[in-house]
């Protein structure tokens, strides 16, 4: 069943698009507050479809993440009760439980960690706001953090994606079920037996 080149296709004719830079911004910033599906998805392809574009990708995924960042820190700060409801019954919730003890052991700092972690970002810049993280630490750490991890995505990909894109493309079957089985593996290892 050839389910990986067609969406692999698809993504990078989005990359291409030539309001790509808007989706780009816009993901970057729903997914700092509140969406799912993280920009690295976008990044990617149109790092190694633009390549000389790599580095304006990277900065603007990292403003706008930012500025996602400071609304999801908002939201903890003034209308955490609105989603307490939502949180408490989703899975998000042993994530959230982690992300409040990450920052009780290591403050600000986790804000910065927070950009490579498995855990969604927004949990941070909620919890965050939610702590009373002082706002200009938070900010800093935020485009530290996020700009380290999106320019390290963009620079991989600038310079190693269009040596390595008919590789990825001939292959993209099997990286892309290889890549569902050790997230299967992985939710299988930390839910059930660490």
């Amino acid at each position: 069943m050839k389910l990986f080149a067609g969406l692999y296709e698809k993504v990078m004719g989005w990359s291409k698009h030539p309001h790509a830079t808007y989706y780009l911004g816009a993901l970057s910033f729903a997914e700092s507050s509140f969406f799912p599906v993280p920009p690295d998805v976008m990044l990617a392809p149109m790092s190694v479809a633009r390549p000389n574009r790599a580095w304006w990708f990277a900065f603007l995924t990292t403003i706008t993440s930012v500025l996602g960042g400071i609304l999801g820190y908002f939201i903890g700060a003034f209308a955490f009760e609105y989603i307490d409801p939502w949180l408490q019954t989703s899975a998000y919730l042993p994530k959230f439980e982690t992300a409040k003890s990450w920052f009780a052991e290591w403050g600000i700092w986790v804000v910065f960690v927070a950009g490579f972690s498995p855990i969604p970002y927004k949990l941070f810049t909620v919890t965050a706001g939610l702590l009373s993280l002082a706002l200009i630490p938070f900010i800093v750490a935020s485009f530290i953090g996020r700009g380290s991890r999106f320019f390290l995505v963009a620079g991989i990909l600038k310079y190693a994606g269009p040596k390595f894109e008919p590789l990825v493309k001939k292959y993209v079957e099997w990286i892309g079920w290889i890549t569902v089985l050790l997230l299967i593996a992985a939710v299988i290892y930390f839910k059930f037996l660490h």
